[in-house]
């Protein structure tokens, strides 16, 4: 399944993709690129810049938003790293949570500098890696419930494959990237609320593009690396479904069912945000009044962001009562309210302490309920599907708002325009490193 996988997205040309593909590919490469401009101002990525520079090699590839280069193999770490460091990126929901977008389109950025790229081959190859590490994921759906943390194990896979298939690797040798890819396949969700969530990200992406030039070389790997008797969805998951990898493939491209968030925190809480903000909108409560504030959610919110006492803001983006805590004084889940400084904020801390969560099976992924109690009064909001989600999608406007709001503030507006243009004709753009030139 492996080698049948890899021979035919090996075979996939520019111009081969629906137009929806395309749409969805143009979409998360301006999401990508907002979130990682946001992302370079981050602290977080002094320290890591401080090691990469000291260890590393010849500048071959542009830092996004930091008009710095780096070695290739180095580079998407650190704009992996950037991007996802915020949790603003985009999540594929579709069987398995992965943050496809963020290592694929570092490897891919990185590879773009190399030679020339058109932005029609750039945007087959995100397409081509965004089913490899979904389709992965849902090869062995036991995966996230073992305690990896997918962006770092299955955006490995996604990377390699990608980035193979930029470089034109046939379909063995497809398949030994990806081989390559797997093997160096980490990141523990142990590590959820630390700098090094964002930074498995960025090592999925420097350990993708590795196994692809690897590959090229002649470097081999299984050719049963998924579906082998020790292959990954055997090792990685309790449950393996090996035939996933090529279930209607060329005819279902997971990059169309992408979700993009309005939230930047970890992708379960954007239901309920959705639906603190909608009772806030509904009733003009005061926040000094509330008395409590219940929440009905899928039993993954309760297991992956039940930090009660955030200390850091990176501890409050998987904190489900922050979060509706935020959401019902501001109105808003965006970067501001994510920061250390409104972690420790004396009625932010006041008011989620009134927040109590219960778990519900019968609710999927992106729904919730929120019901807030003032002075007796009880008032309730059901969100079906999340805001963002493929069910409910960020419109072109609101993405694009999003771009502007994070790239503007490290371009300038006039670049900012510049790259939403560019990006919105990608599949028309001659040379990718026109559109890099613009983030550096």
């Amino acid at each position: 399944m492996t080698r049948e996988f890899c021979a035919r997205m090996a075979s996939v040309k520019p111009g081969g993709l629906p137009s929806e593909a395309v749409h969805e590919g143009k979409r998360g490469v301006l999401d990508w690129l907002g979130c990682a401009l946001a992302g370079s101002r981050d602290p977080i990525l002094d320290r890591l810049l401080a090691v990469l520079q000291e260890v590393g090699g010849r500048p071959q590839a542009t830092v996004i938003g930091r008009a710095l280069k780096l070695g290739f193999l180095d580079t998407p770490i650190a704009n992996s790293q950037a991007e996802h460091v915020l949790d603003y990126d985009d999540t594929h929901m579709g069987g398995t949570l992965l943050h496809t977008s963020s290592p694929t389109l570092a490897a891919l950025f990185s590879v773009a500098e190399r030679g020339q790229v058109s932005g029609a081959e750039f945007l087959v190859a995100y397409a081509v890696g965004f089913e490899a590490g979904v389709r992965t994921g849902q090869a062995a759906p036991g995966h996230h419930k073992g305690g990896w943390h997918l962006t770092g194990t299955l955006g490995s896979i996604a990377a390699g494959v990608a980035a193979g298939k930029l470089l034109g690797l046939d379909g063995k040798r497809l398949a030994h990237a990806m081989a390559i890819a797997a093997t160096q396949s980490a990141g523990m969700q142990q590590n959820r609320g630390t700098m090094c969530k964002s930074f498995h990200a960025g090592k999925a992406a420097s350990s993708g593009l590795l196994a692809a030039l690897l590959a090229e070389r002649g470097f081999d790997g299984s050719l049963e690396i998924i579906e082998g008797k020790r292959g990954y969805c055997r090792i990685y998951s309790d449950e393996a479904v090996p035939a996933a990898l090529i279930d209607e493939l060329g005819t279902r491209w997971e990059i169309t069912r992408n979700g993009h968030k309005p939230y930047a925190c970890g992708v379960v809480l954007h239901p309920v945000i959705d639906a603190v903000i909608a009772v806030r909108s509904q009733a003009n409560i005061d926040c000094a009044r509330v008395e409590a504030i219940d929440v009905r959610v899928n039993p993954l919110v309760t297991s992956i962001t039940g930090v009660a006492e955030p200390a850091t803001g990176l501890q409050s983006k998987f904190s489900v009562y922050h979060s509706a805590a935020v959401a019902l004084i501001d109105g808003a889940a965006r970067i501001p309210q994510y920061t250390d400084e409104r972690a420790s904020d004396p009625a932010v801390i006041m008011t989620r302490r009134k927040v109590k969560a219960t778990a519900d099976e019968s609710l999927g992924i992106d729904q919730a309920e929120a019901v807030i109690a003032v002075e007796g009064a009880r008032h309730r909001a059901f969100i079906e599907h999340a805001t963002g989600t493929a069910a409910n999608p960020m419109s072109e406007a609101e993405l694009e708002a999003k771009f502007m709001a994070n790239a503007e503030p490290v371009i300038g507006r006039d670049r900012a325009q510049r790259v939403r243009d560019l990006v919105g004709g990608l599949d028309r753009l001659a040379d990718v490193r026109e559109l890099i030139g613009l983030c550096a």
